[in-house]
């Protein structure tokens, strides 16, 4: 499979993708936590927008939706001053390893680089490494509203 074979576009374009994507999302980040469930993830990837956050870009190969990411103003509540985070990326396992997620995080730096960000975040929990190979900056280790321990990261847009 080549990059060329993977295409991004904004979930809202592609709306019978939003199940899918929010069980992916759900399962990988939502579950356990009380105010969260399948029907919630579903109706916040329905009020995506197109052209402001938030934004919901989702990954297709041959119009199979293999991955997800979106853009937050904030994906941190006890961090409310930093804007704007890549968040959720989801690939599905079967197509991980194939540069899915480089190419839905290349989408989302450019995205953030056009609405005039110098800056992106993100948040996570047990993929440090692959944004440190990957050019991200830690920034801190701190605690969310959950209290689940989590890294924050940082990408300067040039």
């Amino acid at each position: 499979m080549l990059q060329e074979d993977i295409k991004i576009e904004n979930l809202l374009l592609n709306l019978e993708h939003i199940e899918l994507v929010a069980n992916w999302v759900y399962q990988e980040f939502c579950e356990g936590k009380p105010d969260r469930t399948v029907d919630f993830v579903i109706n916040c990837f329905k009020n995506r927008n197109l052209n402001k956050t938030p934004i919901s870009l989702i990954a297709l190969i041959d119009n199979k939706c293999v991955g997800v990411v979106s853009i937050f103003d904030n994906d941190l509540e006890t961090r409310p001053e930093l804007t704007p985070w890549l968040a959720g990326l989801y690939v599905d396992p079967n197509y991980r390893c194939k540069g899915v997620a480089d190419k839905l995080i290349n989408a989302v730096l450019k995205i953030c680089k056009n609405m005039n960000y110098d800056t992106v975040f993100l948040r996570t929990e047990h993929t440090a490494n692959y944004y440190k190979k990957h050019g991200w900056t830690f920034v801190e280790d701190t605690t969310d509203e959950y209290g689940q321990e989590t890294s924050v990261f940082m990408r300067k847009l040039i």
